[in-house]
């Protein structure tokens, strides 16, 4: 369960700060619908870019904001990409929504605010005395510095030293403190270390995405809702829900597949990694270039008994097929051959290393189970290919230029040659040992209890549906804290 006691001095600091810098902060709910958000926001937000540093952007941690980079509502279906049979090789509908119209241009804005908010709208975190760590292998410390500034609280980002230049670019402009760890995508233990020795220090608050329960409270709510609301919209008559993917990362995302999985009950939930690094798949380790997805330990907020298949992506794919969607050459190609339209081929800019992942697992699992025309498997794209630039050019210096002969190769073999292999099933024995990894990241090392572990899995105290269930609580605190502060009638 999620803390949501009140520290009534730091939720005094809170609200004078929050008068002061014209705060105002959405509910879940409003995330959820909005359209329910009060006009004066709306108003505001028509002369608000989508990136700029303005506390109404909040209001803008939505699925549903409209695809435009300056002055952008929202719209009743969320923004999403159906990519066609010509392209992926299966027969099966594969739908995947859009992360790149959130502040930040990824989705991990909304996790973030999801592990910020019970704090601010309690106390307990005091933009007067903490400064905000965001723990990430990428894009939650951006969301999470993004969050800050609006908050006007100071952001840490702690990241691994071999991400994009991008990445790192961009929070040093918006005045986040920046700790580069050693290593890659995959060394996750070593940003944990950084954040256990900044706990030492009182005046540092840790948000970690890997064991914070807003984060599945988010993405259950908020995600999990927007793809039933596409699926709804998109669904043609004896079309089925069959499956959902997600790489796993933090796993907050694969908690939307939990509200998923109440809703469409016979569907299957697929939990994607990196094939350099199986940790899933085989107890395994390794560094991977699938930025995003950190490895070499499994989260703490993976609901692991609800997940039914593990799929190993190859990071060489993800990077081939990156240059394909990204490069004049690839374009062509798409264009020529596959005769894609000039809307899709945009879209497919779209995807990032990630999101490409994620379509992967979506292919290989419609393979496996044999899906039809009338089966529809869906995903999510974190963030876009504005982050990856400079592994663009990697690539091409690499490899030398682009040609259409290697455009039509890179997509034979990447993506139509997929094959289901590197997947499992998993059994109620396989569920359980892959929980049990949990064990030697966070009981061993980070200070977690056998008790607090075997809880999760047996759900003892039904954990995972009272943190979803905490998002009613959670807008009773925004509505009270919105209403303290007194700015909505000031708008």
């Amino acid at each position: 369960m999620i803390d949501l006691s009140i520290d009534r001095q730091g939720l005094e600091r809170n609200l004078k700060k929050a008068r002061e810098n014209g705060i105002l902060i959405p509910t879940i709910a409003q995330m959820q619908h909005p359209e329910t958000i009060p006009e004066a926001v709306q108003a505001r937000l028509k002369n608000i870019g989508l990136w700029d540093v303005d506390p109404l952007n909040l209001f803008r941690i939505s699925w549903k904001n409209e695809a435009r980079e300056f002055g952008g509502l929202y719209q009743a279906t969320p923004n999403y990409v159906e990519l066609p049979s010509a392209l992926t090789g299966v027969q099966c509908r594969i739908v995947a929504m859009v992360g790149k119209w959130f502040p930040t241009g990824c989705h991990k804005v909304g996790a973030s605010f999801g592990c910020l908010a019970p704090r601010l709208v309690t106390g307990q975190f005091d933009v007067e005395r903490h400064k905000a760590v965001w723990p990430s292998t990428g894009n939650y410390c951006r969301g999470g510095a993004f969050n800050s500034k609006l908050l006007g609280a100071q952001g840490v980002a702690i990241l691994p030293a071999e991400m994009s230049r991008e990445r790192f670019d961009w929070l040093h402009s918006i005045g986040a403190e920046v700790i580069a760890t050693p290593g890659c995508e995959s060394n996750v233990k070593e940003i944990f270390d950084k954040t256990n020795e900044l706990k030492r220090d009182p005046g540092y608050m840790v948000f970690n995405q890997f064991e914070e329960m807003g984060n599945p409270l988010w993405h259950y709510n908020v995600t999990g809702n927007a793809l039933a609301d596409l699926f709804e919209a998109i669904k043609r008559p004896g079309d089925r829900l069959a499956g959902a993917c997600f790489t796993s990362g933090s796993a907050g995302t694969l908690s939307s597949g939990d509200r998923l999985k109440e809703l469409y009950p016979r569907m299957k939930l697929a939990v994607g990694e990196a094939l350099q690094c199986p940790t899933i798949l085989n107890n395994g380790f390794g560094g991977h270039r699938i930025e995003g997805i950190g490895d070499k330990h499994i989260p703490w907020i993976h609901n692991v008994k609800n997940t039914d298949m593990a799929i190993a992506i190859d990071d060489e794919d993800s990077q081939r097929l990156l240059r394909l969607f990204n490069t004049p050459e690839g374009q062509t190609y798409l264009r020529e051959q596959l005769h894609l339209s000039e809307e899709l081929i945009e879209q497919l800019t779209w995807f990032g290393i990630s999101g490409i992942a994620n379509l992967l697992c979506c292919i290989k699992l419609a393979k496996y189970y044999e899906l039809t025309d009338r089966d529809v498997v869906c995903t999510v794209l974190t963030d876009s290919a504005v982050m990856y630039g400079s592994r663009i050019e990697e690539l091409n210096r690499e490899h030398g230029p682009y040609t259409l002969q290697e455009a039509m190769l890179d997509h034979h073999l990447h993506m139509l040659g997929l094959k289901t292999d590197s997947m499992l099933e998993l059994t109620y024995a396989e569920r359980k040992r892959v929980h049990n990894l949990k064990y030697y990241t966070w009981v061993e090392q980070q200070g977690r209890t056998a008790e607090e572990l075997n809880a999760l899995w047996y759900d003892t105290e039904g954990t995972w549906d009272a943190v979803h269930a905490q998002a009613a609580r959670l807008d009773e605190l925004i509505n009270a804290f919105n209403e303290a502060t007194g700015v909505l009638k000031t708008l």
